[in-house]
């Protein structure tokens, strides 16, 4: 799954600040782009043409092998394991500090809009919309809450939006029971 941060400058027609674009993709090798390596397999015109027209930094390294530290380490600027071990489970909550800049809020502090889209698997605020009135079942040893124990018509709190992007579309933790918050 893509992380794509997207940062576009709206400020007067003269200026020449570039927009950026981050594509940060899970299991997505360095040749496995055509612009890369002319022997690959995988075929997107799009994105190498892109590329083409672009700058492209090749030099970049992530701070673990799974998707929660190495987000969180190109958000921050941080090693995750000063922080939290581990990913960020279903209904889990977010791994941010309210101190700790992220790069969104650094660009927003320089003018730009920001955009995230794709699986954020940073956590939320899950309890701001779980329903008081609905208790855990028991799922062998575990306690775990239910769909209908969250109020779905009331925002999220603490997830992209209160982390410096402007726009965010995507999900939070695709490939683990989406349904399930582990409670033991």
């Amino acid at each position: 799954m893509i992380l794509l941060l997207s940062a576009s400058l709206l400020r007067a027609e003269g200026n020449r600040s570039p927009n950026i674009l981050i594509l940060y993709a899970d299991d997505f090798g360095f040749g496995d782009r055509g612009i890369q390596n002319t022997e690959s397999k995988i075929s997107m015109p799009q994105l190498d043409r892109l590329a083409r027209q672009s700058i492209r930094f090749t030099d970049g390294h992530t701070s673990a092998s799974v998707c929660t530290p190495s987000r969180y380490a190109l958000l921050t600027g941080r090693y995750h394991w000063r922080d939290f071990q581990g990913i960020v489970r279903s209904f889990g909550a977010s791994v941010f500090q309210p101190q700790r800049l992220t790069l969104a809020e650094m660009l927003r502090q320089s003018g730009y809009q920001t955009a995230c889209i794709g699986k954020w698997q940073l956590g939320w605020n899950w309890e701001a919309i779980r329903r008081i009135d609905v208790a855990p079942v028991a799922e062998g040893a575990r306690q775990v809450y239910g769909p209908n124990a969250f109020d779905w018509s009331r925002s999220i709190p603490d997830g992209p939006l209160a982390h410096g992007f402007d726009h965010y579309f995507g999900d939070s933790v695709i490939q683990l029971p989406a349904l399930l918050l582990d409670r033991g």
